[in-house]
């Protein structure tokens, strides 16, 4: 199967072993491969000296390369370029000791910014977790405290402590057994008693201080002679009486909660996204469509448009929805926050069709999982263009590239299955038959398998979006139902 000359790779295995034993050589960073001329011209002389059938193809696995590589190999060797390249240019100069040590050096500091990076981003998402849900309700002191015992098994207590704001006495007292009963704490001497309190209050409840700061109150009786208490006990005597709110105009944002989507069975969650394609000149996109079914990893619907709109969206999930007889109240649709999923009438399309919509977090990159993973193995296919000529010529690349996804494509996350035989009900027969190829090699040669005998890969039986996490008897919820703060995604 070829798109514009450039042949679509069958997908039918990954790489097989090489002879020779792997480098065990790690890097810190991954890089792509870079080819020399001269690697590339030792190439097209091997596959042309090869004269029996499935010569070229152990060659190209066992170099780790796909046909599209020597076809363009082969063309540029034709045209001279190659052989222009391969000329050496004169001895390269060797690197010392000093380099070497340097370079270790680098490595070093590099893994422990790192660790320290790692550490940063889960500090964040737990402070914008706890922090923001304290604010001053008389549970924040306790929220801060669960946050510190959670985050210290990934960062440590002292930056656990240093990060949310919580003395370390008090995490360690939170955190060992309590024995006994406490007794109450008795009010300090040096504390303003009822009275005094009292006139704090209409102090900063009379008219002329009803609608100013705290602040502002301390500075004026000052600069009047008169002192009552701090700007901090004015504040406590505020919340004592439920008088501290937000009382300016400004905008506040929803809680958007974490989706949840589970599916057990083909058609029972889709996830959808749009991607762009690059156009035949700078600026000017195509903008593919993609329904995925999330259990059989099966393309159910895409289109080719030249605009992103809720109208072209809408048309997708009307039509694919009817192709594959989607009952109501059965199918959840999850997607990002785009302006064509949050559009009126993708939501009025969808309740009139009975699916259930399920929108992600914004600013949370792996809340639409599948689509985005879906889209990365479209555009890293080597049978994938830089850019399109028109939009004629996406769309011929689209239809042979999903037939091909669809029914040959051996998709690691669903046993190596296709997603057709997935979506259709065909793997247990297939799994039973690699099961039965499997069994007859182990009672072949039961000394080539060390682990004892084989066992065909299969499918999960439930897929999910953001898996919910159990919890237990004394979190108040029934088993199975879990809650955001457990986790630190």
């Amino acid at each position: 199967m070829k798109v514009n000359g450039t042949p679509l790779s069958s997908g039918e295995g990954k790489r097989s072993a090489a002879a020779s034993p792997a480098d065990p050589e790690v890097a810190t960073k991954a890089t792509r491969r870079r080819f020399t001329a001269a690697y590339k011209l030792s190439i097209v002389e091997k596959a042309d000296a090869c004269d029996t059938p499935g010569e070229i193809g152990e060659l190209l696995r066992r170099e780790g390369l796909y046909s599209s590589h020597l076809s363009s190999w082969r063309k540029a060797a034709r045209e001279g370029s190659l052989r222009r390249l391969a000329k050496k240019r004169g001895p390269r100069p060797s690197g010392g000791k000093r380099e070497a040590k340097k370079v270790r050096k680098l490595e070093r500091e590099n893994a422990r910014l790192r660790e320290e990076l790692r550490k940063a981003r889960i500090i964040i998402d737990v402070q914008g977790k706890s922090c923001g849900a304290a604010g001053r309700e008389p549970r924040g002191r306790e929220t801060l405290l669960s946050a510190a015992v959670g985050l210290a098994g990934h960062v440590g207590v002292l930056a656990a402590c240093k990060a949310l704001g919580v003395a370390r006495a008090t995490f360690y007292r939170r955190r060992g057994p309590k024995t006994g009963q406490r007794q109450p704490r008795a009010a300090p001497a040096r504390a303003l008693d009822a009275a005094e309190r009292a006139e704090v209050f209409g102090v900063l409840c009379s008219p002329r201080f009803a609608d100013r700061a705290p602040a502002e109150v301390y500075a004026t009786l000052l600069d009047e002679g008169v002192y009552l208490c701090s700007e901090r006990t004015m504040y406590r005597i505020l919340a004592e009486n439920q008088a501290v709110r937000e009382r300016r105009a400004q905008r506040g944002h929803p809680n958007h909660p974490k989706p949840e989507v589970v599916a057990r069975a083909p058609n029972q969650a889709w996830s959808w996204d749009i991607t762009r394609l690059l156009g035949p000149e700078k600026w000017r996109y195509f903008h593919l469509y993609v329904i995925l079914d999330i259990f059989s990893r099966y393309v159910t619907g895409w289109m080719v448009a030249e605009r992103e709109t809720a109208g072209l969206a809408g048309h997708l999930i009307g039509e694919t929805c009817l192709k594959h007889g989607v009952r109501p109240r059965v199918l959840t649709l999850h997607s990002d926050r785009g302006s064509p999923m949050t559009a009126k009438c993708t939501a009025q399309l969808l309740a009139d069709l009975g699916v259930t919509q399920s929108l992600g977090r914004p600013r949370v990159s792996n809340d639409n999982p599948y689509s985005e993973a879906h889209f990365k193995t479209v555009k890293y296919h080597p049978g994938f263009p830089g850019r399109f000529g028109c939009i004629e010529e996406a769309k011929d690349f689209c239809r042979e590239f999903f037939q091909w996804y669809n029914t040959q494509h051996r998709h690691g996350g669903i046993g190596l299955l296709t997603p057709e035989q997935v979506h259709l009900g065909r793997a247990p027969e297939v799994i039973e038959h690699r099961q039965n190829v499997l069994a007859a090699a182990y009672d072949a040669r039961p000394d080539r398998f060390v682990a004892g005998p084989p066992k065909a890969a299969e499918p999960p039986v439930e897929v999910w979006i953001n898996r919910a996490l159990p919890v237990t008897a004394a979190d108040g919820q029934e088993p199975g139902h879990g809650r955001e703060e457990d986790s630190l995604n």
